[in-house]
């Protein structure tokens, strides 16, 4: 709901406060994150807090680092920038603080739709939207003759007429990483497919069934248009990628839109050529195949209050109205007083005007996204069919949450 209260606005124009001012902070301060433009800006504005120390670690491996960086007494890091689907990890090991006491004393400026309050308790901050969408070339799908794909089927059939006319051998790009990245793939598939993870009101997983198979099949549909080591694209490399002229169509998260043809050296027709528009459907549904996202930072419980504090502060202070200007407003769909939505944003905002659904913040999701990561490598290398992937991923589901007691 915070998303699509937020994201439907058309502007959001707010009063900045000018309660954010020159950040002091005593204490220390770690922060671990992605490493994506936005989140970049958020680091830079907590270090530019003075009288403690400030450290960050973005990297695209943060949600392998974060949970064992916290877990120590004291903990490596006294935040984890999170989204809905990392926070719930932390929440499990009780890795991170309720922040409401925090809020009270430093946080007076914060609006209450930043606020996630899980059980009662605000866990964390949130400061803004994402979404994966459609990223696609105008020039190229001008050259062809064809509209913007609406449907993955009409992405597979413009792809095809693509590769056909020989303007490129592979026009279809995705983050199929193996591991999370593919996981999210068949996440955001599956729900465009009608698909429910979970029997209703339990544990017990429901993906082994005629939904998950469509999933799979489109999957490796779009596959076989993608370059040969897609297993190996995260969305950093899916975005060189298109940079590099290689790719026409693909779906992409919006925090990285702003910053995509930025890069030293793109062509200039791929500058000109870029264009963003909202998810696509697939399989006939008309709920969109992604998911909706909200993207903040929390504060470790294994540390001192005064590390808390200092924490809190600096973070807050990375978050003031005061920090959007020309360049900071193109990098997110801010959930910060006074941001306006941009040319940019036009995919995320899209994505929740058409009834988008949120990544699901449930305990054993992370369990389901880790067995899919882990079990659909030999189905998209052709080494086993649909109904025997989903069973290894249905039973090493079933194991993950009979060991943490789900089942």
């Amino acid at each position: 709901m915070l998303l699509k209260r937020i994201a439907l606005t058309s502007a959001l124009v707010l009063t900045a406060s000018a309660a954010f001012a020159d950040c002091t902070i005593s204490g220390r301060v770690s922060i671990i994150g992605n490493e994506f433009p936005a989140i970049q800006t958020i680091g830079a504005g907590a270090s530019e807090c003075t009288g403690g120390e400030v450290t960050t670690n973005l990297t695209a491996d943060h949600q392998t680092l974060n949970v064992p960086g916290m877990q120590g007494d004291p903990a490596e890091y006294t935040s984890a920038i999170v989204a809905n689907s990392s926070i719930v990890a932390l929440m499990n090991d009780d890795l991170i603080r309720p922040l409401d006491d925090l809020i009270a004393e430093h946080g007076q400026d914060l609006q209450k739709s930043q606020l996630i309050t899980i059980d009662g308790k605000v866990m964390a901050v949130a400061f803004m939207a994402n979404a994966q969408h459609l990223v696609y070339r105008s020039d190229v799908l001008a050259k062809i003759g064809v509209d913007v794909p609406t449907t993955y089927e009409e992405m597979l059939a413009a792809a095809e007429m693509i590769r056909s006319q020989g303007i490129m051998e592979n026009p279809v790009g995705g983050a199929y990483a193996s591991g999370w990245n593919l996981a999210q793939e068949f996440n955001n598939m599956y729900i465009g497919m009608g698909g429910e993870f979970f029997s209703a009101g339990t544990a017990e997983v429901s993906i082994n069934n005629a939904q998950g198979v469509a999933t799979l099949e489109m999957m490796k549909s779009l596959s076989e248009y993608m370059n040969p080591d897609f297993l190996t694209h995260d969305s950093n490399a899916t975005n060189a990628e298109y940079r590099a002229g290689n790719v026409a169509l693909m779906n992409m998260w919006g925090s990285r839109a702003a910053s995509l043809v930025e890069a030293e050296g793109v062509a200039q027709e791929v500058v000109d050529g870029m264009a963003i528009a909202g998810p696509m459907t697939v399989g006939g549904g008309n709920i969109p195949a992604t998911t909706l996202w909200w993207d903040g930072w929390t504060v470790s419980k294994n540390i001192s209050d005064e590390d808390a504090a200092a924490t809190f502060i600096a973070l807050t202070h990375a978050i003031r109205p005061e920090m959007l200007n020309e360049e900071t407003s193109s990098q997110a769909v801010w959930l910060i007083s006074g941001y306006e939505p941009t040319d940019a944003s036009e995919g995320v905002i899209a994505a929740a005007n058409a009834g988008s659904v949120p990544y699901p913040m449930l305990p054993f999701q992370g369990l389901l996204h880790t067995a899919l990561g882990a079990e659909l490598t030999d189905f998209m290398q052709g080494k086993e069919d649909a109904a025997t992937a989903l069973a290894d991923i249905e039973a090493a589901y079933n194991a993950a949450a009979k060991e943490k007691g789900f089942l």
